[in-house]
């Protein structure tokens, strides 16, 4: 009989080594080209490229770490300039996602992090020509409350991501891919909070609403 608990930890890490495959092949890739290449200005281009593979392999494990993981270097709570940096440093200065933050309180509970980074990175997945993310956070009646907004020309949202997230996708058909959304609907609900979430051609919209424990 399986553990429901290791299945989906193991799916989570699925997901972890799947986004970290490619800039870490970059990497790989870089290192063999470098060891090959003999002029000067290609060597550049080549170290170069290493650097933002390895910048962009940190930025997704220090993400990961805090979405997925205990974040054991944190207290209860987290400084919401945290999550902000992950966020914006895994969205990168390439320009095609803008974020827009609106944070009405200095820190959050971990599980409240943790769901505003993982809706977070459901709304950049979902911008695949980009677009407008837009991530707003509060504290109000005992209750973290978190909104995020993907709005762009084309918006890809997997429907079982959404069956995920309102708990309605059958725990046999888990995978990498909804891993992310089942862990928050599970958070969610042991806490007494809910998530919410609707799409329309222009935006996805995610909502949740977490009480304190």
């Amino acid at each position: 009989m399986s553990d429901p608990s290791v299945d989906l930890a193991s799916l989570l890490c699925s997901r972890l080594c799947h986004d970290l495959l490619s800039p870490v092949g970059a990497m790989t890739n870089g290192l063999e080209l470098l060891a090959e290449e003999k002029d000067p200005e290609m060597r550049k281009r080549c170290m170069e490229l290493l650097e933002q593979s390895a910048r962009t392999s940190a930025d997704k494990l220090k993400f990961f770490r805090l979405a997925f993981g205990a974040a054991g270097g944190f207290g209860d709570s987290v400084p919401v300039e945290e999550p902000r940096a992950l966020v914006d440093a895994l969205v990168g200065e390439g320009g095609r996602i803008t974020v827009n933050w609106s944070l009405g309180t200095p820190a959050l509970p971990k599980p409240a992090v943790k769901v505003l980074l993982n809706l977070a990175h459901i709304g950049i997945d979902a911008l695949v020509r980009g677009g407008t993310l837009d991530i707003g956070a509060e504290q109000r009646g005992g209750a973290s409350e978190i909104v995020v907004r993907a709005a762009g020309p084309r918006i890809a949202f997997d429907p079982t991501i959404g069956q995920a997230l309102d708990g309605s996708l059958p725990r046999a058909e888990l995978s990498s891919r909804t891993a992310p959304a089942w862990m928050l609907h599970e958070l969610a609900a042991r806490q007494g909070g809910g998530l919410q979430f609707a799409l329309t051609e222009e935006a996805l919209v995610m909502g949740a609403v977490l009480p304190e424990a």
